[in-house]
């Protein structure tokens, strides 16, 4: 195993989790890699949760995004989170957050770095990064994902480094390391396609500031693929028919433009409805790589993806990571606030497809909120791509459980992302695009084409009745949110009829 740590002076520094956690001390911030389950830390920070279960122990803890193997649950359920930023899904610590007793900061992917680089964040104390191994220079070959990594090896007055065996020293070479200047001497960041590798192979570290090495051998978490359902194969055949008429009105080509997609299995069904297209020599400018990025790659469809991250299922993880020499020329995986960074997200025309919880019929769209009060997972690096991109695109079924909820609603109890920044609304009923449209044209356009059938009739009289108030864009403050009202009360935001009512 020494093997993989080729800076000798290193050898020394090898420990195991259980020891190396010692160097964490109450209150400070720490920052981990991990993006959407990948790279994540598998030995310290679970660690960290069994020491919080028999000492007083609160900590600040900083990813690229969200953590695999439960653990995120498993600091929540020791009380070592006091806050935890910019993304989650775990729903222990989802809980703890709803009921106020962890703090959480719902942050676009793209600015943590550059807020800690501003030293408008805490500093970090202790930095915790996997890697497939350490170079000669002390620099950290990462794994499956980048994330915040090389901004915490840059400034964290520590570092631990996790080396897992179970990922092979053939990574090397698939990520594009680059950090730009911080203010007021920042220059272009020199990438024009999405193939562009600007940067190094590796994160540079200070070998002075490494105070423990552990070996882990422990695969991600696999990615939860569900396999396109009715609904969500009837988004991504509407959103095909909308790509193929842009083709044909001059506005794209069959190459498209670079394509970035949200994480889940509407996003995951939406790309695998291009194996079957006529589009071809796509490419992807995104934060992470599914499922259904390396089955286009297999089908010919997509020659280079860019991202931050690998987050695939199981099966898909040992196809890729067991032959690298195939996919190797076919990605790159790149720091977040360069993956996510909106200048090149503009200058580069990225397709942004990414998923809502619900969207009004002004087009102002809730991706994080359930309610309007309790969050679900965070924003992500969904802004980040939906105010830059060159067709902002938000994709949800029209109705859910048992169609008891609506996800068109005349107004949404959280706004993520507004009107002026959404330009193609999908559900299984249909698409509007909304681009050229004042507020009362898109209204009716969504009303036309999203909306369920059982919600049609009561949102269009909702909106008539708006516009006979009046306004540039009408509401009925006092029925805004009624649909809201109606399910946490009944469990349902159908009206009820008179029958139903007298009985």
């Amino acid at each position: 195993m020494l093997e993989r740590i080729r800076l000798e002076s290193l050898h020394q520094k090898v420990t195991t989790a259980e020891n190396a956690v010692k160097i964490i001390k109450d209150g400070m911030t720490i920052g981990s890699s991990g993006f959407t389950k990948a790279g994540d830390s598998k030995a310290i920070l679970p660690a960290l949760a069994e020491r919080g279960k028999t000492e007083d122990l609160k900590v600040t803890l900083m990813t690229g995004a969200s953590l695999g193997h439960g653990t995120d649950g498993k600091l929540a359920e020791a009380n070592v989170l006091k806050k935890r930023m910019p993304f989650q899904v775990d729903p222990i610590l989802r809980s703890k957050i709803n009921n106020g007793e962890i703090l959480f900061i719902d942050q676009h992917l793209s600015e943590s770095a550059e807020l800690l680089h501003t030293k408008n964040l805490q500093s970090i104390d202790v930095a915790i990064i996997e890697a497939a191994y350490i170079e000669r220079d002390g620099s950290i070959v990462p794994t499956t994902s980048v994330g915040n990594s090389v901004t915490f090896a840059a400034l964290a007055k520590k570092v631990i480094i996790e080396i897992n065996t179970e990922v092979p020293e053939e990574v090397y070479g698939i990520h594009d390391i680059y950090q730009a200047e911080d203010y007021p001497y920042r220059n272009v960041i020199p990438i024009v396609a999405p193939w562009n590798k600007i940067g190094r192979k590796s994160i540079p570290v200070d070998p002075e500031k490494i105070e423990a090495i552990v070996f882990t051998n422990r695969k991600d978490s696999p990615a939860d693929i569900a396999e396109p359902d009715e609904k969500t194969t009837a988004i991504a055949k509407h959103l095909l028919a909308f790509f193929e008429n842009e083709v044909l009105l001059g506005r794209l080509t069959d190459r498209l433009l670079p394509l970035q997609a949200g994480i889940g299995k509407v996003a995951n069904a939406v790309l695998t409805g291009f194996k079957d297209s006529n589009f071809y020599d796509l490419t992807m400018f995104s934060e992470v790589l599914q499922d259904s990025t390396f089955d286009l790659i297999d089908s010919g469809k997509l020659s280079f993806a860019s991202a931050s991250s690998i987050t695939v299922s199981q099966e898909c993880y040992e196809r890729v990571l067991g032959n690298l020499s195939k996919y190797k020329e076919k990605f790159v995986l790149r720091p977040q606030n360069i993956s996510n960074t909106p200048g090149l997200i503009r200058r580069l025309g990225v397709i942004a497809i990414n998923t809502a919880i619900e969207f009004d019929i002004y087009g102002n769209v809730n991706s994080t909120h359930i309610g309007g009060t309790k969050i679900m997972n965070g924003i992500g690096g969904s802004g980040d791509f939906a105010r830059n991109a060159y067709l902002s695109i938000f994709v949800t079924q029209a109705a859910s459980k048992g169609n008891n909820i609506s996800h068109v609603l005349p107004m949404v109890s959280h706004t993520d992302h507004t009107e002026h920044d959404v330009d193609i609304l999908v559900t299984d009923v249909g698409l509007a695009d909304l681009r050229g449209l004042a507020p009362r044209e898109r209204a009716q356009k969504i009303i036309d084409n999203c909306v369920h059938p059982e919600y049609k009739e009561e949102l269009q009289s909702y909106f008539d009745r708006a516009c006979e108030r009046g306004g540039h864009t009408p509401h009925l403050l006092e029925e805004s949110f009624s649909w809201h009202l109606r399910f946490s009360e009944t469990g349902s935001m159908k009206q009820k009829t008179m029958a139903e009512t007298a009985n």
